[in-house]
């Protein structure tokens, strides 16, 4: 595959973790196919961030879904990203929705769907979900 000048990740052998998500980048490269609609899938089953009322740790299954345009994220610096959040406090309902609003700033999909399935807290399972634009009907990620 040909180098892209605009990745610094990938095909790097980087450990260093972003602090926060603001310190976070998520790349991208262009789009190969432009002209289609096709649905990009993403899952982090082990997704961490802190509590920002007790500290405690929080769990949650991220899956992202888009529809590129002209550019695609690069799933190296997506974990990354993502990994950011790991000593990141943040309530969840905000984690789904920073997420949709980084992903879409960085590559400008069509459509996108953003869900977190978070670990349940006191007995109560909290999913939460976000879509760019505003809710469509027409993308749908599967169901659980």
């Amino acid at each position: 595959m040909p180098e892209i000048p605009e990745l610094s990740l990938l095909g790097r052998s980087e450990h260093r973790l972003p602090a926060s998500p603001d310190e976070a980048v998520l790349e991208t490269f262009p789009n190969r196919n432009p002209g289609r609609a096709y649905t990009i899938h993403l899952s982090q089953p082990d997704f961490a961030s802190l509590c920002p009322v007790t500290g405690q740790p929080d769990a949650a299954h991220i899956e992202i879904l888009y529809i590129p345009e002209e550019r695609c994220v690069e799933t190296k610096s997506l974990k990354f990203y993502l990994a950011s959040y790991r000593n990141h406090a943040l309530f969840n309902e905000a984690i789904v929705n920073r997420i949709l609003d980084d992903l879409v700033k960085a590559c400008a999909p069509r459509q996108a769907v953003v869900r977190g399935r978070f670990a349940p807290r006191g007995g109560i399972q909290l999913t939460c979900e976000a879509r760019y634009p505003d809710f469509d009907g027409k993308l749908e990620l599967p169901k659980p």
